[in-house]
């Protein structure tokens, strides 16, 4: 059984385009991909991680020449300070990715699950099961390592994928897929033409227009570069336009605790879209936690907006601005405002979040579990660093990007969030018509429970 079919009429955009021919490839060969068997997936993963290793001083040269570049951009405002930070990758990133590769290789396998099995009659069987999705185009800015992420997660689904880093990065995604290639190239039954790298713009515009012969876009980057996606796109589109991330201290918080775990979401890594943008601070604690949390935060530096209130406490704070709660900095930078109650916390999350990363630090049980109940967020987290929202280190191995949509998939979008499911029936000629006559036949639906969670393939 294949997941993948042929478009009964092509988009009118389509017969046109330069891609056309790189996408039926990648449709063709996620029709092979679709029931590849477990092992083989895991072959090819182990000899992408492999190969990976194997060509690491082409590939972190490869960088180097990136960021000489990309340094200029700097220089003459054409690239933030954070899209390049983003951009390096040294050997320890590049190790992070390879284990992040073995890590998918060893998760099961989320193709051909049973997810139900249901005896409508004797030998009336109903069965869901799941299935890639098809083909992806993924779009990403500055990460080159979000290539091997997104690689390894699609190699396991059986999807095929299109892939388009930032031009800031092109030398460091052309090594990695050059390294990728030359592993899959050691496992014969994979297919050629799954894994493809885009390297322009106008493949990105003519990506956007194959309604059809795409089954989803997932962008990640900046919130204007999302949205230039989802407004350019019928195809669905995966992914969140804002990383506008909270860490509310309550006035039960533990003060030491609550500075650290300030630093560590807004210092460990500004330039990511789970480090938070607004500190949220009881007026109870704020005298007690204010003072220490803002020269930690200035001995990282840290630039520091406050309200008013906060400004009484630290005077020399910059005065902040309603546009200071509506902006994702994705830098040093951090907006400060002091509360009287968690219901005010939670409105103010309601009213400038995101939805995608929240986190609380209370020693109060029960506001820690209100919080918890009523923010509504992918993650919502009580007493740790907002910067544990990734697909790494939820334990998904890796993530293609995070969703802050409330259908699923939502948070981390690992192996999971890349399968669908189909339902299929198998009878001996049985006829609706013998369910629907003045005699008619009564249905079991027996759920087959002991049968569940079996894979079809092997």
């Amino acid at each position: 059984m294949s997941l993948v079919t042929d478009s009964p009429s092509l988009p009118e955009a389509a017969a046109d385009s330069p891609l056309l021919a790189q996408v039926q490839l990648a449709r063709a060969a996620a029709r092979r991909t679709a029931t590849l068997p477990t092992a083989i997936k895991n072959a090819a993963l182990e000899a992408m991680a492999t190969a990976l290793l194997e060509h690491q001083e082409a590939i972190l040269a490869a960088n180097q020449a990136d960021l000489e570049q990309a340094a200029e951009q700097v220089k003459a405002g054409e690239l933030s300070a954070s899209a390049y930070a983003r951009l390096k990758l040294d050997a320890q990133k590049l190790a992070d990715a390879v284990a992040g590769v073995r890590q998918v290789l060893r998760l099961p396998d989320p193709v051909g699950q049973a997810l139900l099995i249901r005896e409508l009659d004797e030998g009336l069987v109903l069965e869901r099961r799941t299935y890639p999705l098809g083909v992806l185009g993924v779009i990403f800015e500055s990460r080159p390592d979000a290539l091997v992420q997104i690689a390894a997660l699609a190699v396991k689904t059986g999807n095929s994928v299109l892939l388009k880093g930032g031009s800031e990065g092109l030398c460091s995604c052309q090594a990695l897929m050059a390294a990728i290639q030359a592993g899959l190239q050691q496992i014969p039954e994979f297919p050629q033409g799954s894994l493809q790298l885009l390297t322009s713009r106008a493949e990105v515009k003519a990506l956007l227009q194959l309604e059809g012969l795409v089954d989803l876009i997932i962008p990640r980057g900046s919130s204007s570069f999302v949205r230039y996606i989802m407004e350019n796109t019928r195809i669905p589109v995966l992914g969140h336009a804002d990383g506008l991330c909270h860490l509310y201290v309550d006035r039960a918080a533990d003060v030491d605790m609550a500075v650290r775990l300030t630093l560590d979401s807004k210092t460990q890594y500004p330039a990511a879209c789970n480090a938070i943008e607004t500190l949220l601070v009881h007026a109870e604690i704020a005298p007690r936690f204010l003072p220490l949390a803002v020269q930690a935060l200035r001995e990282k530096g840290v630039e520091l907006r406050g309200d008013p209130r906060c400004r009484q406490l630290v005077p020399d704070l910059i005065p902040a601005s309603e546009a200071d709660w509506r902006t994702e900095y994705a830098d040093l930078i951090l907006a400060i405002k002091m509360v009287d109650s968690l219901d005010e916390a939670i409105a103010h999350i309601e009213r400038y979040g995101s939805r995608h990363t929240e986190a609380i630090v209370t020693e109060d049980a029960a506001a820690a579990q209100r919080f918890l109940d009523e923010v509504d967020a992918a993650g919502v987290f009580h007493n740790a660093s907002t910067r544990f929202a990734d697909g790494f280190r939820y334990g998904l191995g890796a993530e293609v990007g995070i969703s802050t949509q409330k259908l699923p998939p939502r948070g981390p979008v690992g192996l999971e969030g890349l399968v669908t499911y189909r339902y299929q029936l198998r009878g001996r000629g049985h006829l609706v018509a013998d369910y629907t006559a003045p005699q008619a036949r009564p249905f079991q639906h027996r759920d087959r429970r002991d049968r569940l969670n079996t894979t079809g393939l092997s």
